[in-house]
């Protein structure tokens, strides 16, 4: 819907991914907490693998 109205502009087609973020915005509070430190972690770890493999 961003992406429509210009909020955006990175669109989403994966399916699985916007059904698992909708299950995680119904997470309660600390539920979502775990699941964005557990996300930024693997974020993290394959940014510094890329930037260990040059």
């Amino acid at each position: 819907m961003d992406y429509l109205i210009g909020g955006t502009d990175k669109l989403v087609l994966d399916k699985k991914l916007l059904k698992r973020m909708e299950e995680i915005k119904a997470l309660p509070t600390e539920d979502k907490e775990r699941v964005y430190y557990f996300i930024d972690m693997a974020i993290t770890y394959n940014k510094t693998k890329k930037a260990y493999s040059r």
